[in-house]
């Protein structure tokens, strides 16, 4: 509830008394704005009728049976002041009130959800919500609206409401409002005859539509300007002159929860999930594709949870292997076909807990070392590697790894008898990933015998022929990112480090150069809501903050409870994931800012 509100917003407490007290904050300056603009709504005159119902006020206007006893003293003490200001408008008379019949006066709403009016458009729909509410609340008017796109007949909604609002929120229609739309809403709310206040909300378009004569129009638009955070409102009401309000919108992440869900206070790292000691996490890694999030866990159990879709969705049971005592870890990985799979080391070879696609089918799988001299190492402190699977158009599944010493290794397919090979295959590899359904790798610069460095470059595993792109940064350390568009053609939203301070992003539209100030550590590469432009997750060298950026100013993210020993963002959807020194794990989302899962050691005594 909104308790603390400004004072200047008092009149619209009771509206926004349905959002968390931050949001209400945001909102309730464009409700200020926006009220302005759109005037008051006229209450029905002395002359409309009604039965009386008593007084409601002063007035400076009236007859003089009902001036009020104090202003008689005037006639007696000083005449002449009482004609002065009688002649001036300065006397008080009492109002009457009069009881208006039910249904006498509505305000009528009817709002765009279609393409032109998706994404931020639709917070100055919510504020103008707010607005024309409390307008008719103010004069006994009945309130009614709906989204011109969706059926009247279930989608008329009387008050304002939060399950109404996120209804409206969620009613998002890929067709542009249209006369067909406007007449069965006419129909349905019988607004041929004259309507006194119906306002259509849009874009500028809906003024041409036939049958919205008479009606007043609020048109917003978003600049087409680089880096505008902004809307431009046109309120043009039926019977006064227009008047136009440029709103300055909150920052990003509140304007997420504006549009997805903006009665949810918030969000708190206070859900928590407890594990035992045995099952503690001790490290952890996102899936080849970057949908699922491996868990290893302190007994050598390794499990694959699917991230929750959003904060208040129900955390998923994660599959789950244990491997036998005697066995480590040596890698894991999920298939979107196939499941969960866990490599580890037993008497010198390699056994694969899971199962591999063969043309013939699925097979359990063993290897060798193809030089025993080469074999996958893990680095002290840092999880099991993540395999990365790709099906061969025969049908075939080959698998890589990128162990502790940034080397890659293939292993073959699984043969129909003994074991397969597992062989290295680069030796310097920064980062692997399935993008697009193809596993890639980007490998560090080489140097030559007259050590020349060379550029980075991007490879495409699988292949018979080696595929590869330059990739114009010389240093080489890389990550792969979320992007919903915009990506570099090949590998999508890539980030690789050119010098110590300075690193390159790679999109569609060419090459952005992100400076990280010294001490911070890299940890992804995402692409915000829009309209922020991609950059980088890095951690403080506090070990605790989490900062993102990019060609704007930098800002903060997320704070874990204690130092955190290993932190990723996945590059298949905008999450962080980071592990604290106590152990406890968190999934956070980036777009809504909110913990998507948390799991901390259970306390023994």
């Amino acid at each position: 509830m909104t308790t603390a509100l400004p004072p200047a917003l008092r009149p619209w407490a009771t509206q926004l008394s349905m959002f968390p007290e931050d949001l209400a904050r945001h909102l309730g300056p464009h409700v200020a704005r926006l009220s302005a603009a759109v005037g008051t709504l006229r209450p029905r005159g002395e002359s409309e009728g009604g039965e009386p119902q008593g007084y409601d006020g002063l007035s400076r206007r009236g007859p003089f049976d009902r001036l009020l006893v104090s202003e008689w003293l005037w006639a007696l003490e000083a005449p002449e002041e009482l004609v002065r200001r009688a002649a001036f408008g300065e006397l008080s008379f009492l109002k009457p009130a009069f009881q208006q019949p039910r249904g006498a006066r509505r305000t009528v709403v009817l709002l765009d959800v279609g393409p032109d009016q998706l994404g931020l458009p639709r917070i100055a729909h919510l504020a103008l919500l707010v607005v024309l509410a409390r307008r008719a609340e103010a004069v006994g008017a009945a309130f009614t609206w709906g989204a011109l796109q969706t059926e009247p007949a279930h989608a008329t909604h009387t008050g304002l409401g939060g399950t109404s609002l996120l209804a409206w929120l969620n009613a998002r229609s890929t067709t542009p409002a249209s006369a067909r739309h406007l007449s069965a809403w006419r129909e349905a709310l019988d607004l041929s005859r004259a309507p006194e206040d119906v306002w259509l909300v849009g874009s500028s378009r809906l003024g041409r539509l036939e049958g919205a004569e008479g009606m007043s129009r609020v048109e917003v638009s978003e600049p087409m300007e680089p880096g505008a955070h902004r809307l431009t409102v046109d309120v043009r009401p039926a019977a006064r002159v227009p008047r136009s309000v440029v709103l300055e919108l909150p920052p990003p992440e509140d304007c997420v929860r504006l549009l997805r869900n903006p009665f949810a206070s918030h969000p708190q790292a206070s859900g928590w999930m407890p594990r035992k000691a045995d099952r503690r996490i001790v490290g952890f890694s996102f899936s080849g594709d970057g949908r699922r999030v491996l868990l290893f866990s302190k007994s050598g159990a390794v499990e694959a949870m699917a991230v929750p879709h959003s904060p208040r969705a129900t955390v998923p049971k994660p599959r789950r292997v244990q491997v036998p005592p005697g066995q480590q870890v040596i890698a894991a990985g999920w298939r979107y076909s196939g499941g969960l799979l866990v490599l580890a080391s037993h008497l010198g070879g390699y056994v694969m807990h899971g199962q591999v696609r063969t043309p013939e089918g699925f097979r359990k799988a063993r290897y060798h070392a193809a030089d025993d001299r080469k074999r996958p190492a893990l680095a002290p402190g840092t999880p099991p590697s993540c395999l990365v699977s790709w099906v061969d158009p025969r049908g075939r599944e080959h698998l890589w790894l990128r162990d502790g010493n940034a080397r890659l290794f293939s292993l073959a397919p699984p043969s129909s008898v003994g074991t397969s090979a597992l062989g290295l295959e680069e030796e310097a590899a920064s980062a692997t990933a399935e993008v697009n359904s193809r596993p890639l790798c980007v490998l560090r610069p080489e140097t030559g015998g007259t050590s020349r460095v060379r550029i980075s470059r991007l490879k495409v595993l699988g292949e018979g022929l080696d595929r590869m792109s330059p990739i114009n940064a010389r240093q080489g350390d890389a990550y792969f990112g979320y992007a919903p568009s915009g990506g570099h053609p090949d590998a999508g939203l890539l980030a690789v480090r050119d010098s110590d301070l300075d690193w390159r992003l790679f999109l569609d539209t060419g090459v952005s150069v992100i400076t990280v100030p010294d001490g911070y550590l890299v940890v992804g590469v995402v692409q915000p809501p829009a309209p922020s432009p991609p950059g980088l997750v890095a951690l403080h060298p506090d070990q605790r903050t989490f900062s993102f950026f990019s060609g704007q100013a930098s800002r903060m993210l997320a704070v874990a409870t204690g130092p955190v020993v290993q932190a990723a963002a996945s590059h298949g959807q905008p999450v962080l994931g980071w592990l604290t020194q106590a152990g406890e794990f968190v999934l956070w989302d980036l777009m809504e800012q909110a913990v998507l899962y948390r799991a901390i050691p259970e306390v023994t005594t």
